[in-house]
């Protein structure tokens, strides 16, 4: 089972940011889990990374995330600069740094619907990839939960499509950790990401965030075209992920460039 956690111990003060340093909201923000073996991510990470293995039901489970969210006033957390809206999903592999000890995550990659994906794409060496998404999303403001959240996106690398709601009637339950802060504090607060770039090499790059106020959700339909293509999630069981969170709006700081290690 996996250790006790509690926030006070992993919040932290905002790193102040610098140079080319960015803020953004994360409009329409959904964290849909999945629970698998641990073997299905063979000779997906490198050696100076483990899977952060959930015990599940006797066993060994790892967890991947696949984040979709809407860019909203991405701009310089530094200089009066241009804002930018722009459709984005992350797909994430839970891992713990072998060097360091701290647990972070590892991204398959992302896709990005926008013209601005040259930067990270090509300049950085990022794995992202070109999508046209839309999201189709009502959010009742009076009972604080999502009527309807759809999300599409074509992509000749990750096609997606996601339908949620929220009921008021689900429940915040983790198989595996020993307690709902646990559980939150892994699925919700690593702020450490590496990846291999589009050049082979070993990247990574950092967030900062607040505690996530995310609320569970129900999940009634997902078609995630790169799990069932890595093998991960197979098409039959993407809709029994291990847990669905969204939050309507939430600011991330992203401390940029990404660096190179190897």
């Amino acid at each position: 089972m996996q250790q006790l956690r509690r926030f006070e111990d992993y919040l932290q003060e905002r790193p102040e940011p610098t140079g080319i340093d960015v803020i953004c909201g994360l409009k329409h923000f959904s964290i849909i889990t999945y629970a698998v073996p641990v073997e299905r991510f063979a000779g997906m990470i490198p050696d100076r990374f483990a899977i952060d293995i959930v015990s599940i039901n006797g066993e060994n489970k790892g967890l991947i995330s696949v984040v979709p969210f809407i860019d909203v006033d991405f701009t310089s957390a530094v200089y009066p600069f241009p804002k930018f809206t722009m459709p984005q999903t992350n797909y994430r592999i839970y891992i713990i740094d072998k060097q360091t000890g701290e647990r972070c995550v590892w991204f398959l990659g992302t896709t990005l619907d926008s013209w601005t994906l040259a930067v990270p794409r090509y300049v950085w060496q990022l794995p992202w990839h070109s999508a046209k998404v839309s999201f189709d999303c009502h959010f009742d403001d009076a009972t604080e939960l999502y009527t309807k959240y759809v999300m599409n996106a074509q992509s000749d690398w990750a096609a997606a499509s996601v339908s949620l709601q929220q009921t008021g009637e689900e429940v915040l339950s983790f198989a595996g950790f020993p307690n709902v802060e646990s559980a939150l504090i892994y699925i919700t607060h690593p702020l450490a990401g590496f990846y291999h770039r589009r050049d082979g090499k070993l990247g990574t790059y950092r967030v900062w965030h607040k505690r996530l106020e995310v609320k569970p959700a129900t999940l009634i339909s997902a078609n995630f075209k790169l799990l069932s293509d890595f093998g991960i999630v197979p098409n039959s069981e993407q809709n029994n992920p291990y847990s669905v969170l969204v939050e309507p709006l939430n600011e991330f700081t992203i401390y940029l460039p990404p660096k190179i290690l190897d």
